[in-house]
This record gives structure tokens, C-alpha cells and sequence, in this order.
């Protein structure tokens, strides 16, 4: 009874976090886009933050850009892959709160920019650290679920 019951709060966590993820992703998304014009930056910090609106056609950080339907159809496929992981291995000891917590951001994140992918064609990216570029909530909430997912995989030092 206490797995199951640990099986349902796992599914209420991912859920929610996915949930939150898109959410906020959207709602970010939705107030640069009217807030700022197209390549329009607004400084925050300095020579640090600056908040610039990018349609991005690529991937990650805007690499490969203009490359069409590819980003649609992997992203579908890898968050059913996502998606049928959590659910397969959800009863194994192996996959803890953690690891649940950060494939809820990545795959709240790859739904986020999907949404973008789908209904517009590109991608709406708006923080910027002028060294790195540009990107959104999303692609945050991916690159700290891949971290937590990496540093969960490294063996502690003994």
C-alpha cells in the first residue's frame, strides 16, 4: 500500500512540475513578447542582464538553425520517451524523488518550447547574459534537469 501510494505522489510531483514549468514558461514568453519589440533589449544588470527579444529558429542556444520539421518531430518523440520512462519505471527504487523532479523540468521545458515550435515556427527567447546566448525559461528548466540528472549519475568520491 505505501508503494502505491509513493507511486501517486510521484505522478502528482512530475505532473506538477511540468505544469509549472510550462506555465511559467508561457507567461514569461507572453509578457516579453508584448512587452519588448522583435531584437528590442532592455538592460537590467549593466554589462551583465539584459532582457532581448529572439525569435530563435534553431536549437539549443539557437545552433542549427532553419532546419524545420526535425524540430518538431524529435522533440515529440523524445518527450514520449520521457513520458513512458517515468511511467515504466515509476515502482523502482532506482528512480527517486530527484530524478523526478528533474525529468519534470526537462520535459516541462521541451513542452514549452514545442508549443513555441508548433504555433509559431520558431522559438521566443528573451534573457540575456550577452556572453551566452539567448534563451527562455524552458531551456532553463532543461539544463538544470540535465545537471541534476548529471550530478545524480556521478559517483560520490569515497
Amino acid at each position: 500500500m505505501h508503494e502505491a501510494r509513493r507511486s501517486q505522489w510521484d505522478i502528482i510531483i512530475f505532473l506538477s512540475g511540468v505544469s509549472i514549468v510550462v506555465l511559467v514558461d508561457r507567461l514569461t514568453k507572453h509578457f516579453f513578447s508584448n512587452f519588448l519589440g522583435l531584437n528590442e533589449s532592455l538592460s537590467v544588470v549593466p554589462h551583465v542582464l539584459r532582457f532581448t527579444l529572439v525569435h530563435n529558429t534553431g536549437i539549443a542556444f539557437g545552433f542549427f538553425r532553419d532546419c524545420g520539421a526535425v524540430f518538431i518531430i524529435v522533440p515529440v518523440i523524445l518527450t514520449g520517451l520521457l513520458i513512458y520512462n517515468v511511467a515504466y519505471y515509476r515502482h523502482s527504487p532506482q528512480l527517486s524523488r530527484t530524478y523526478i523532479i528533474a525529468f519534470s523540468l526537462i520535459l516541462g521545458g521541451a513542452i514549452g518550447n514545442l508549443i513555441d515550435r508548433i504555433l509559431l515556427g520558431y522559438v521566443i527567447d528573451f534573457i540575456d547574459f550577452r556572453i551566452w546566448p539567448v534563451f527562455n525559461v524552458a531551456d532553463s528548466a532543461i539544463t538544470i534537469g540535465a545537471a541534476i540528472i548529471l550530478l545524480k549519475c556521478i559517483p560520490a568520491s569515497k
